[in-house]
């Protein structure tokens, strides 16, 4: 790869803009240490349980231990990671690893080697966001740069919440980063190793096609051991479980909120009219799928029908990416892949939004109009992640974040675009005079006399979502008591919902219309 290789080792030039993104890395990492104490979600004792049995058991047993109730259902490569880190864990305290006394283990010794794995582990993201704005100019380096490592949804979700997006996000960062500079083949060999730490990346596969085809040396290095033990469909069992239900335990923001709603809408009014509507067995969290429908009126949704819709939202992207490839449009493309698969897809967890919130905030450094939508989107979908945190003591952090968040990207961008709007009037003055002026230009015309603005529908949006919390914590204890406990987590889910699929019809429209 000659001169063209990168490695950690140019991050560390004590001059220029790297040595600016290390000090972005290490004040969010200074932050992460003070959450250390804060709330843990299973997702805890899970990674942990993983430690502890790719350590103590031999590779044929990953995926059939059941010593824990959650069982091993990632990938080999990530089984591969975490029994790298046991190797570590086993020296800090032997207990973290041990199969049966360290089950639901949570003293200080593995809740801050668990949390430290995970900020070392963004190591990777942080290589994968200088990796791929390296050619940018220093004012939209640092605004991108803010927005990714400093992201109150990563923060929330890996740093308290306790998962590793930022790791993997970071190995897509990198892929992104390759075929931007149309280095296809090495692209697609590191979106084949991201699938081989988590296959739900996979809703981007069909634009990375080709480069999978090309690269089936990477998922044999990953499933040929399992292969070879004769296991791989139990391993496709634990990593594709369709008989959980179409929805999360708590709905993600997507279509399928509306037409559990639709119908149970269509059920309540059919009964006040007289008819014998039955109430479903079946939960749409939990149900198996086969056994019964967890709808009253509407058809019943099986995960093939969810693929067919994926797939359709899909198809003008893929018939862009077919007729015209555009390396510079490849995050776009990618981005647009990963919010249909949100949307449309089966049992979504509301956590998958960051894999198309971080790779837009590349996109929203191009134009005002995608800053405008990047500005509503991240809002949005970092709300969309406060019922995770449920305790009191963790309320005023995400309040905090996501106010401290807004604060920054408002800023951010006005500063980003004011000059392009001082440019945009100061060229279309002079071309005015000169007789040359183009009515259609690249900025509108709110953005050449403003720079960075959003408009009335968006900020009414945005104070609806002050009206949806204060209702949750304050007007539906007081008015309504225990009573309907349900509803503030669905208005959430469905307000949330209208702010996604306004992202979806934008994204949409901006590939169909681009050239």
């Amino acid at each position: 790869m000659g001169k063209e290789k990168l490695s950690f080792k140019e991050l560390d030039d004590s001059s220029g803009p790297k040595t600016t993104l290390w000090w972005f890395f290490l004040l969010a990492a200074c932050i992460k240490v003070l959450l250390f104490p804060s709330y843990r979600s299973t997702d805890f004792e899970v990674h942990r349980n993983w430690l502890a049995l790719t350590h103590s058991l031999p590779l044929s047993q990953w995926y059939f231990d059941e010593t824990s109730p959650w069982t091993l259902d990632y990938p080999p490569f990530f089984a591969y990671f975490e029994h790298f880190l046991s190797i570590f864990a086993h020296l800090v305290d032997p207990k973290i690893v041990h199969l049966q006394e360290g089950l639901n283990y949570s003293s200080n010794t593995v809740v801050y080697f668990q949390r430290f794995t995970v900020i070392l582990s963004d190591l990777c993201l942080l290589y994968g966001v200088y990796r791929i704005t390296r050619k940018l100019d220093s004012r939209k380096q640092k605004l991108i740069w803010s927005l990714v490592i400093w992201s109150p949804m990563l923060l929330i979700v890996d740093h308290v919440h306790f998962q590793y997006n930022g790791f993997l996000i970071g190995i897509l960062l990198i892929s992104l980063s390759y075929l931007e500079e149309g280095r296809d083949l090495l692209g697609g060999f590191v979106f084949a190793v991201l699938l081989c730490f988590k296959h739900l990346f996979a809703v981007a596969a069909p634009v990375y096609f080709i480069y999978l085809l090309r690269h089936y040396l990477v998922f044999a290095s990953a499933f040929g051991p399992f292969f070879h033990l004769g296991q791989i469909q139990q391993v496709i069992q634990r990593l594709f479980p369709f008989g959980r239900g179409l929805c999360h335990a708590y709905w993600a923001p997507n279509f399928w909120v509306f037409y559990i709603m639709s119908d149970k809408g269509l059920a309540f009014i059919l009964r006040k009219l007289g008819f014998n509507i039955q109430t479903p067995a079946a939960s749409f969290t939990a149900g198996l799928v086969g056994d019964s429908s967890p709808f009253s009126v509407l058809p019943r949704i099986t995960p093939s029908v969810t693929f067919i819709m994926v797939l359709l939202a899909l198809s003008p992207c893929l018939f862009k990416a077919w007729k015209n490839p555009q390396p510079q449009k490849i995050t776009r493309w990618i981005s647009y892949a990963y919010t249909c698969g949100f949307l449309f897809g089966w049992h979504v967890h509301e956590k998958a939004s960051l894999h198309f919130v971080i790779p837009l905030a590349f996109v929203a450094a191009q134009t005002p109009e995608d800053a405008k939508h990047y500005f509503l989107l991240s809002i949005v979908s970092c709300y969309s992640l406060f019922p995770l945190l449920f305790e009191a003591q963790e309320y005023p952090i995400k309040i905090l974040l996501l106010l401290l968040h807004s604060i920054l990207m408002w800023s951010g961008f006005s500063a980003q675009f004011y000059d392009s709007a001082e440019t945009g009037v100061s060229t279309a003055h002079t071309k005015k005079k000169a007789g040359q002026f183009e009515s259609k230009g690249s900025l509108s015309a709110d953005v050449r006399n403003n720079g960075f603005v959003i408009g009335l529908i968006e900020k009414i949006y945005l104070v609806g979502l002050v009206v949806v919390e204060i209702w949750g914590q304050v007007l539906h204890p007081l008015l309504l008591g225990d009573k309907l406990a349900f509803l503030p987590l669905m208005l959430i889910s469905v307000y949330c919902a209208l702010g996604i699929m306004y992202s979806w019809i934008w994204q949409l429209r901006s590939i169909v219309k681009s050239h």
